[in-house]
């Protein structure tokens, strides 16, 4: 015979577990995350009222009810968009409003959320092709960076930390002892993230993801058709080539070589910048965090993420 304890235990646990689903489902019907004011949507989404709406019409028809049943694709984008700000799958919004979910639920309508910002916002905004004045404008700027003519964009390799891997995980652990994935990306004069690949592991170095990128078949294309205003700057892991600027080793100080790696660098930090700010903004992409997922859902973050940088941009929002 069960103990009479026992029984009033699970009784109590199911009772709980159902005022939390009450609750969850109450404050789904009663708050809407359009409600916030401007600048604490921003803080907390870091996207603005209108990116937040272009999006939803993007994705909305991808977000069918499912298992997800109460929950609107409003709360589905909202919840997504959260954790990519701060790399937790919930937190309060605002002062008294939370994105109110399980965690098991959490996590399949994340990767429903993934999939269809990844399909529908990725190449809308993350493209290398410029238009002639974009083109002259981003060489305008890095002459007077750099001195350095015909430049448009920077390139450079950023780590993000991951989860240990259930398979193949010696290809994600770098040489700081961490498991990682390297994801090669290159932005342009506004610090817009032009094109990232975000599919090789930490292990891998930054000559080796670049070399098997299509962005150097991209670039070698613009060289071969006469566009000698269409280089990069990279910095010394990658291998020299027309098109591709990067330092002098072992200038001598003084020199006209030494001269050149600075100006070289002036020009170059543009790139980390925008680490900065897209790892800021993104805080799940941050390095005191890891991603907790596989390192194929990995990717769809990145990706997703800096498409949203790029929106950000675009909209005029610098936080």
């Amino acid at each position: 015979m069960i103990p009479l304890i026992l029984l009033a235990e699970e009784e109590d646990q199911r009772e709980e577990k159902m005022n939390q689903q009450r609750y969850r489902r109450c404050l789904r019907l009663n708050r809407s995350v359009i409600e916030l004011p401007r600048n604490s949507f921003i803080q907390n989404f870091r996207v603005s009222h209108d990116i937040f709406a272009e999006i939803l019409r993007e994705i909305e028809g991808d977000l069918t009810p499912g298992t997800s049943i109460g929950i609107t694709a409003e709360q589905k984008l909202a919840a997504a968009l959260r954790f990519f700000a701060t790399g937790h799958f919930q937190q309060g919004v605002g002062k008294d409003f939370h994105i109110p979910m399980a965690q098991s639920t959490f996590s399949t309508m994340l990767t429903k959320v993934l999939n269809s910002m990844e399909r529908k916002l990725c190449s809308k905004y993350i493209m290398l092709d410029m238009s002639e004045a974009d083109a002259e404008a981003a060489n305008q700027y890095f002459n007077e960076k750099s001195g350095i003519s015909g430049v448009v964009m920077c390139a450079d390799g950023t780590h993000i930390r991951i989860k240990r891997p259930n398979t193949n995980e010696h290809f994600y652990y770098n040489r700081k002892g961490v498991f990682s994935i390297n994801a090669l990306m290159i932005c342009d004069h506004q610090q817009r993230i032009r094109f990232v690949n975000a599919k090789y592991g930490g292990a891998k170095h930054d000559a080796h993801v670049w070399n098997r990128s299509p962005a150097r078949s991209f670039f070698a294309a613009k060289h071969r058709n006469g566009n000698t205003a269409f280089k990069l700057l990279g910095d010394s892991a990658y291998p020299r080539e027309d098109w591709l600027l990067i330092p002098v080793r072992d200038a001598n100080p003084s020199s006209a070589d030494a001269q050149y790696n600075e100006r070289h660098t002036a020009g170059r930090i543009i790139i980390e910048r925008t680490f900065g700010v897209l790892k800021s903004r993104f805080r799940c992409l941050a390095g005191t965090r890891e991603l907790q997922y596989a390192p194929s859902k990995c990717v769809k973050i990145i990706n997703v993420c800096c498409a949203l940088h790029n929106m950000c941009i675009e909209h005029g929002i610098n936080s």
